[in-house]
């Protein structure tokens, strides 16, 4: 069920909600936080059906804020909620608002807000370079951005380094996860050699690849190399040298790896890239900050060299 409210307050969309759940269309018990998100109009659907599905797993209150463009006259709000089957295991506010009003997105939201339950923000489109100091992202004990939807990933990555606080991450972050867990295992075989360089080859401007060679440099200890090129999708060969031969996870496809090591016979495994709403499910398991994610942002970024995928 959709509701329209337009030339509203977020007090009176509050009321309204009170009065959906007294009517038993909606049911608060359970909710265990609230997500804010700032959305484009255009990334509006996708980020609800986003947030719908992640909501199956971490049921919530959705609060989506957009603006409401070109606007002439009085600041102005229009609302939408959504409950039942057009809000998974969650209820959706979208707030579309006047510029005057977006301003001041945190005193916009505060009257939506589950009592006693974490805050989390999530910027579909990039993000803010410093979430923390967000109005937004003050108030917020998880803040979610996203470079890979950047129109600078890898500058936006930097400038997300220059000025993390505990809370921060990144969706770039929780798609390198699955990565993470191939290619421990792999390192944990016998021989048990020192990793002496790694070499991580995908996408130009996938900031993933920048996030795992970061990881993989600071935990190694060793040379982490980006090699980047045009029309791949994300992470594609991950190397690791070591004295006696390489291990290399092949995923060319964009599905599935190889995995080939010295003396070893050849392992495929389905590695398919992650979606959107797994990502997003990821980040919403923790309301801690990530500690392993502000050192490998704001450490293990300098160990790394990009070149291109042909040098």
């Amino acid at each position: 069920m959709i509701i329209d409210m337009p030339d509203t307050t977020t007090n009176a969309v509050g009321k309204r909600l009170a009065h959906l759940r007294d009517e038993g269309g909606a049911v608060a018990l359970g909710r265990v936080l609230t997500l804010v998100v700032v959305a484009q109009e255009t990334d509006i659907e996708e980020a609800v059906r986003t947030a719908n599905e992640a909501s199956h797993e971490h049921p919530c209150r959705v609060v989506v804020i957009t603006s409401l463009g070109e606007h002439d006259g009085p600041p102005r709000l229009d609302a939408e909620i959504r409950v039942g089957g057009d809000a998974g295991a969650s209820e959706v506010v979208v707030l579309r608002a006047s510029q005057e009003m977006v301003q001041r997105t945190d005193t916009l939201v505060m009257p939506l807000l589950l009592p006693d339950a974490p805050i989390v923000v999530w910027w579909p489109s990039g993000g803010p370079d410093e979430p923390s100091a967000d109005p937004l992202g003050r108030m917020a004990h998880r803040r979610i951005t996203d470079t890979t939807t950047s129109h600078e990933p890898v500058a936006m990555l930097g400038r997300l380094a220059q000025a993390y606080q505990p809370g921060d991450t990144d969706l770039a972050w929780a798609r390198v996860t699955l990565w993470r867990g191939l290619i421990a295992a792999a390192v944990e075989q016998p021989p048990f050699e020192p990793v002496t360089a790694v070499r991580v080859e995908g996408e130009e401007q996938h900031t993933s690849l920048d996030l795992l060679a970061a990881w993989l440099g600071q935990r190694l200890r060793c040379p982490a190399v980006v090699a980047r090129t045009d029309g791949n999708d994300a992470i594609t060969r991950v190397v690791l040298e070591r004295k006696t031969g390489p291990i290399v996870l092949d995923r060319p496809d964009g599905r599935v790896v190889t995995i080939t090591q010295p003396n070893k016979p050849e392992r495929r495994m389905a590695l398919p890239i992650r979606a959107l709403n797994e990502a997003l499910i990821e980040e919403l398991r923790r309301l801690d900050p990530d500690e392993l994610y502000g050192e490998v942002l704001t450490r293990g970024l300098d160990r790394v060299e990009t070149v291109r995928a042909d040098a």
